[in-house]
């Protein structure tokens, strides 16, 4: 089969990446390891923050608000619901770098954000307990997003446009030119003029096949759930939030459809090697003891564990991401690298990648994003 564009990699960025293009009358193919949304990607696990003013840097800020725009347009065309608007609070201390950033970055770009400190936060959010140390940066106009019910969204339009989807598919040779790109599957060959690499922690299996290699490192993390009081942790009055003290960071959920409180620790994690597979949550202590901790220290009420699970994080050198063309092919793009804040912004990244194909360069600079800064 013969196509205007491969994709290698269905899940956030690369099914955005698919919906945009062959809603602009490309011929699309996706191919992916698993059938996604699935539990073996960094999209794995319900929910993720999109935050608007942005403690990793003010230059994510306009990708975040052409995201927010393009998951509302999303929604639309799916008919269904993805963003849940429960404001971000961002808690730090006062030294924080990553805080300041969230401040600085609200007064650049005029975003709706008001600073608290930890009494009037603890006072408006009684499900808090913060200590005099900290502060915090509330924005109200961001959330929470479905990631693997978004994912679903996008993968239906993308089929309803014409884009066709190869689930469970290894690969087994990849070759290519600057006009053509093909790959060879178990049972059929697909080729295609440009190709999208987009496969997470799989990505230098796939460049492998290009001999390249990208300066990326698959990381197991954890994430868990606690049993909480509704009355203070549900969506309607306590909002999506992150944490960052200088020694660690911290994200966390209200209580979605009475699941509990759902916390995650950004830093840390263990690295993973090639083919390696996800040992199952509770292989480590930490993997509850971490998050049991941090509730513990910081909530007013004392929060049960109630279960855990695992993802993946595809972490940069830099904690930036990669979005660029492949070192000696104009005909392929890669995206990867988001180090564990990427999944709010694929929406805006799957546009970026689909501007790449058809007209050579996006909308939105994302010079910060290239190979050439390793």
């Amino acid at each position: 089969m013969s196509y205007d564009v491969v994709i290698i990699g269905a899940g956030s960025m690369g099914m955005a990446a698919g919906y945009y293009l062959s809603k602009a009358n490309k011929s699309v193919a996706l191919i992916d390891k698993y059938d996604p949304p699935h539990s073996e990607a960094s999209h794995h696990g319900e929910s993720r923050l999109i935050r608007h003013a942005y403690g990793e840097g003010e230059n994510y800020v306009p990708l975040a608000l052409r995201s927010q725009e393009l998951w509302q347009a999303m929604e639309k065309q799916a008919g269904t619901s993805v963003f849940l608007q429960t404001g971000v609070l961002n808690i730090g201390t006062e030294k924080s770098l990553f805080l300041k950033n969230v401040i600085q970055s609200a007064k650049t770009f005029s975003l709706p954000a008001v600073v608290l400190t930890s009494q009037q936060i603890n006072e408006r959010w009684p499900g808090y307990s913060l200590p005099g140390n900290l502060m915090g940066c509330f924005e109200k106009n961001s959330g929470i997003l479905m990631s693997e019910k978004a994912i679903n969204s996008f993968r239906k339009l993308a089929v309803r446009d014409g884009a066709e989807i190869y689930p469970n598919s290894k690969i087994q040779l990849i070759e290519a030119n600057d006009n053509k790109v093909k790959v060879n599957l178990n049972d059929q060959v697909i080729e295609g003029n440009q190709l999208i690499i987009t496969a997470g922690k799989g990505t230098n299996q796939v460049t492998a096949h290009l001999e390249r290699k990208l300066p990326i490192t698959p990381v197991r993390k954890t994430f868990s759930w606690f049993h909480s009081d509704e009355n203070l942790y549900s969506p309607e009055v306590f909002p999506a939030w992150s944490f960052n003290d200088e020694n660690s960071t911290y994200y966390g959920f209200p209580s979605l459809n009475h699941s509990g409180v759902k916390i995650g620790r950004h830093d840390g994690g263990h690295e993973l090697r090639p083919n390696e597979k996800l040992e199952v949550f509770g292989t480590y202590s930490e993997d509850s003891e971490v998050t049991s901790s941090f509730a513990e220290k910081y909530f007013s009420q004392k929060a049960q564990h109630k279960e855990g699970k695992v993802c993946t994080y595809t972490n940069s050198p830099d904690g930036d991401f990669i979005i660029d063309r492949l070192p000696g092919y104009q005909n392929i793009m890669v995206a990867c690298g988001f180090s564990g804040h990427g999944f709010k912004f694929s929406s805006a990244i799957g546009e970026v990648l689909s501007q790449m194909v058809l007209k050579n360069k996006p909308d939105i600079d994302i010079s910060n994003f290239g190979l050439s800064r390793f």
